[in-house]
């Protein structure tokens, strides 16, 4: 069976191929690696495609993963979802970043978390604390008593870089390590784009800081989702996000086809409305400036 290449558009096409739902290219997979914020969800309520998508994957007996840069454990993004009235039968095992950030401060396998020590300054809101919940650590108040900070995003959704400058700053100059246990830059919220820990963690290297990244697009959970889904093979796994720094750029890392959802976080950038199809041209262009491109795109999370 042919595959589309995950670095460039389908070339039959002549441009990005454009699909108006998954039932067109389904067939072709066993497995589906799905991001949340901006494909099943706004944070805010389920988008209108995401039920009768998972019921027709489910009914053809595709497995699916729902894997996101949220900084927050399994178990509470579960319990969010049941409050957006998504049924747990509908979906496969969850993997976040929260989650595993949390699993390598417990067990400190991974050298970059071995070489931390116990006092963690959270860079964050307290809604995130599940993260290091449960962890042998002294959680503290103040840069000077901490030997590495955990980040998890900013205190609120009105934040901007800037305000942080000062703490990003004292920490550099600490030499302190950071985990950034959400590697988005920005993540749509409603109707509007929210700062992520990405964008503070980008800043604090800017500095000149030290950061190891837990999430996509990194390989490891990536790997992760390999197991859930029983395969080694990433030609038989489809990739489907909002963000072509993330979503699609670890796909095509790690050889997998890729859905870009165009009504997510790109959709203002575009000049469109969310359920609005793409205009092919300034597509192209999008693609070439983040320089990747993935197999098709739709306009969202659609069968």
């Amino acid at each position: 069976m042919a595959f589309f290449s995950p670095h460039r558009p389908d070339p039959s096409e002549g441009g990005p191929r454009i699909i108006a739902g998954l039932s067109e290219i389904a067939d072709r997979y066993d497995g589906f690696i799905l991001d949340l914020w901006g494909v099943i969800h706004d944070a805010e309520k389920l988008y209108s495609g995401t039920v009768p998508c998972l019921q027709a994957l489910r009914s053809r007996g595709k497995r699916t993963v729902l894997l996101s840069n949220a900084p927050r454990r399994v178990a509470v993004i579960e319990r969010q979802l049941s409050a957006l009235g998504l049924p747990r039968e509908l979906y496969g095992d969850v993997v976040s970043s929260g989650e595993e950030v949390h699993r390598q401060l417990a067990t400190r396998k991974d050298a970059a978390f071995a070489a931390l020590g116990r006092a963690c300054f959270h860079l964050g809101a307290a809604r995130d604390a599940s993260v290091w919940e449960g962890v042998d650590l002294d959680m503290v108040d103040t840069l000077p008593e901490a030997s590495f900070i955990l980040n998890t995003g900013p205190w609120d959704d009105d934040a901007t870089v800037a305000q942080y400058e000062e703490t990003l700053k004292q920490g550099v100059i600490r030499d302190l390590p950071m985990i950034c246990a959400n590697p988005d830059l920005e993540v749509v919220r409603g109707n509007k784009l929210v700062l992520c820990a990405g964008a503070l963690a980008a800043r604090y290297e800017a500095l000149g800081g030290r950061v190891h990244y837990v999430g996509k697009p990194h390989e490891a959970v990536y790997r992760r989702c390999f197991e859930i889904l029983g395969t080694s093979d990433p030609r038989r796994i489809l990739a489907v996000g909002d963000s072509l720094r993330t979503d699609v750029a670890g796909a095509a890392a790690l050889g997998m086809d890729s859905v870009f959802i165009t009504g997510g976080l790109h959709a203002a950038e575009q000049g469109i409305n969310p359920a609005t199809p793409p205009d092919p041209a300034r597509l192209a262009e999008l693609y070439a400036r983040e320089g990747v491109a993935p197999t098709a795109a739709m306009p969202m999370f659609a069968w």
